[in-house]
């Protein structure tokens, strides 16, 4: 089990993902400053709208303009408490940033709603006292259990904890913090800063452990047993394969497995390197050619079975990407990995005859369901798709003790995984009997 701030310690320094420098560097005070006086301030702001956790950002940015930078942290926190990371891994391009209002008048670029956010937190983290900018309501004697340290479970733990409640969250891995820690590329954010944000959510008073399994370490029946209620917030497991020959063998990883080597493993290097492939056409995929690129791998295409504009990724990090050097190969269905005598990876052959050479092909086609876990507790159903079926508005199962939220129910960004971590909260407190104080953080932004 990790004691706090004992996993920041343990992260090696000369991890590949120090190579990656920031694509959009924090703010100096002045550049924070003069960006935040350029925001208009709208009444009824459709940048307030497209959050999905609803953060006053008129109001945190004109914090901001005022020299109010704890206030404006405070304003962001309530609505959500993994505001950090969100204005780093946020698609701010399709959310906030997007529907600014000076996107209509094609004269300016639109408030960079992300970087003043990171500003504004970022600069309340670093003081060491972003836990105060919260009063704790008194213990109410109730525990809940979370299960997995990723985003929704983070955030619906710092809600809770607030109001009062015990809370522990159990993690398998050694590191808390999930795909926030082992997924996000680097260009977006490093693993330093998702471990200050877990020691953030350590200091409102939650109970984090490390190396703890549920079905392994502890059974389903004695969180049930020992908690007043449970939270599921993990529900992706490993990478999803293609099933095609050679595809067992050094040379093909998964997107989600390798993007954490680069970020966690000590000294690991892209030896030999010059042509690598990236197979598929979602956000994982795009980030894993981008990081590619940005390490300096001469030759980097993505194979898509479809069109660009088919594509499930962004458009905007499409763009990003090829202006990085990343090609895209489209209509191009993977048929077999071919190697040399001595099993070495050469290249990847489609189904149209066509063949790339390649010694490196990262698979970025999804992620497989953790449906084995959701299933240990008694009640819980899932959907077609594997996952999670829970009431929209409370995130409870058909388990009267067992709520859900993240991945776990299909989601798909941090943001949207703290806007059902806020909703789990309050759905549990209402059947926990726990009065949620008016001016409560998990209150703020959208219902």
């Amino acid at each position: 089990m990790n004691e706090p701030n004992a996993a920041a310690g343990a992260i090696a320094p000369d991890r590949l993902e120090g190579r990656i420098a920031d694509a959009k560097p924090t703010y100096g005070d002045g550049e924070a400053a003069g960006e935040a006086n350029r925001c208009l301030y709208c009444h009824d702001a459709p940048c307030v709208t497209a959050c999905p956790t609803g953060i006053d950002i008129p109001g945190f940015i004109r914090k901001i303009a005022t020299g109010n930078v704890r206030g404006s942290a405070r304003t962001i926190l309530s609505a959500n408490l993994l505001g950090y990371s969100c204005a780093r891994v946020c698609p701010v391009e399709v959310l906030c940033v997007g529907a600014c209002v000076y996107n209509d008048w094609h004269r300016y670029p639109p408030i960079a709603i992300g970087r003043l956010q990171r500003y504004a937190v970022e600069t309340t983290l670093n003081t060491g006292r972003a836990a105060t900018l919260f009063t704790k309501a008194p213990a109410t004697g109730k525990r809940v259990a979370c299960v997995g340290a990723g985003p929704a479970s983070l955030a619906l733990a710092g809600y809770l904890s607030l109001e009062g409640v015990a809370v522990t969250v159990l993690e398998k891995r050694a590191l808390a913090g999930g795909l926030n820690t082992t997924g996000v590329a680097p260009y977006k954010m490093h693993v330093e800063g998702a471990l200050a944000e877990v020691e953030f959510i350590r200091s409102l008073g939650v109970t984090i452990r490390t190396g703890v399994e549920v079905g392994r370490d502890v059974q389903a029946a004695d969180l049930l047993r020992d908690h007043d209620a449970v939270f599921i917030g993990v529900g992706l497991g490993a990478d999803g394969t293609l099933g095609i020959p050679g595809e067992s063998g050094a040379g093909v990883m998964g997107a989600t497995a390798w993007i954490e080597r680069l970020k966690l493993e000590p000294g690991y290097a892209l030896t030999g390197v010059q042509r690598a492939l990236v197979v598929g056409g979602g956000n994982t995929a795009i980030d894993a050619a981008r990081e590619l690129a940005r390490l300096g791998i001469a030759d980097v295409a993505m194979v898509y079975r479809r069109t660009a504009a088919e594509m499930p990724g962004y458009a905007h990090e499409m763009d990003l990407a090829r202006r990085e050097g990343v090609r895209l190969v489209e209509r191009a269905v993977p048929k077999e990995f071919a190697r040399d005598a001595g099993g070495r990876l050469t290249a990847l052959r489609l189904a149209d005859g066509r063949e790339l050479p390649a010694d490196l092909v990262i698979v970025g086609i999804g992620q497989t369901k953790l449906r084995e876990l959701a299933t240990q507790f008694l009640g819980v159903a899932l959907d077609a798709k594997g996952f999670i079926v829970v009431e929209p508005a409370t995130g409870r199962t058909g388990n009267p003790k067992v709520f859900a939220g993240g991945d776990a129910l299909g989601g798909e960004l941090v943001v949207t995984a703290v806007q059902e971590a806020k909703r789990a909260a309050r759905g549990i407190c209402a059947a926990l009997g726990v009065r949620v104080r008016p001016d409560a953080a998990m209150m703020a932004g959208h219902a």
